[in-house]
């Protein structure tokens, strides 16, 4: 299997401007909610019913937003959505495969139609193909790229008109630390990478109509039945060293990453955009100036 290679470094960052600016109500580690103006908001959330996306939904059904979710596996996207409604918010979902770029933009354009528009855009879906073969390049790019270029698309006419409405709305893609290094000639990365720089490009071409555009890039990110998780089973030294090289010792949780994701998206991160924000637990070197 593809992530029997994995060689990337895949998403307890906290921020100082949130501590200023909102208002934590804290329930547990893994489940907390912040103040950031989003009830009542839109959201649609692409490869939502597991780790991070699942994380996203959640954390934007605590702040009181509407969510829509597509993932391939039909049963798990009626146990998210039904999950979000207990939250007392709207929510819907599809069972979608991200590389039919007709059928993702059908379902996005219905979601939009249930919900009365889309004010935040989360693409969170990923191929994770770790080879240098062309089928692993094919597959990160159709999934990773095309699947976030097809959802823009759109998604884009209801961003605008939540923009001109709001004065804000946003798209954030979820890419990885991976993206900035090379132990050995992969697609991951270079995938990831060009998801950042059509981020930066979105952000500067689509300012005037209010819409923001950022990126996460997390680190390694440990839940069940995820990469890590098969990875501590299947390949324990692999694990074992991943640990070691995080300075924290351990790895994100999805809550952690989507904690950032789902800020970056709020109208208190009015005017961030075009940034990529990485949520690493500083185990990659790089330094961001």
């Amino acid at each position: 299997m593809r992530w029997a290679a994995f060689a990337g470094y895949d998403t307890e960052n906290e921020f100082d401007i949130l501590a200023q600016t909102t208002k934590f109500r804290t329930i547990n580690k893994e489940n907390q909610t912040m103040d950031l103006g989003l009830k009542g908001k839109n959201a649609v959330v692409l490869g939502g019913t597991r780790g991070i996306g699942r994380a996203i939904a959640a954390t934007l059904a605590g702040e009181g937003a509407n969510v829509a979710v597509c993932a391939r596996n039909a049963d798990q996207v009626a146990a998210t959505v039904a999950e979000l409604k207990s939250s007392g918010i709207r929510a819907t979902g599809g069972p979608v495969d991200v590389t039919d770029g007709a059928a993702l933009k059908s379902w996005i354009e219905g979601a939009a139609r249930e919900l009365g528009g889309i004010d935040m855009l989360f693409s969170n879906a990923g191929a994770m193909a770790q080879g240098h073969d062309a089928a692993s390049w094919e597959q990160n790019f159709r999934l990773d790229v095309l699947g976030a270029v097809h959802a823009f698309d759109a998604a884009r006419p209801f961003l605008e008109a939540g923009g001109e409405t709001s004065g804000d709305a946003a798209f954030v893609i979820i890419s990885s630390i991976s993206a900035a290094q090379a132990d050995l000639a992969s697609s991951y990365g270079p995938i990831k990478a060009a998801l950042i720089h059509m981020a930066k490009g979105l952000a500067r071409q689509y300012a005037k109509k209010k819409i923001r555009v950022n990126v996460v890039s997390p680190g390694t990110v440990y839940f069940k039945g995820g990469v890590w998780n098969m990875i501590e089973q299947n390949m324990p030294e692999r694990y074992n060293d991943a640990m070691k090289r995080n300075p924290t010792g351990r790895m994100a949780t999805p809550q952690e990453i989507a904690s950032a994701a789902v800020f970056l998206a709020s109208p208190v991160s009015g005017f961030t955009t075009g940034s990529n924000l990485v949520v690493d637990g500083a185990i990659s070197n790089r330094v961001n100036f």
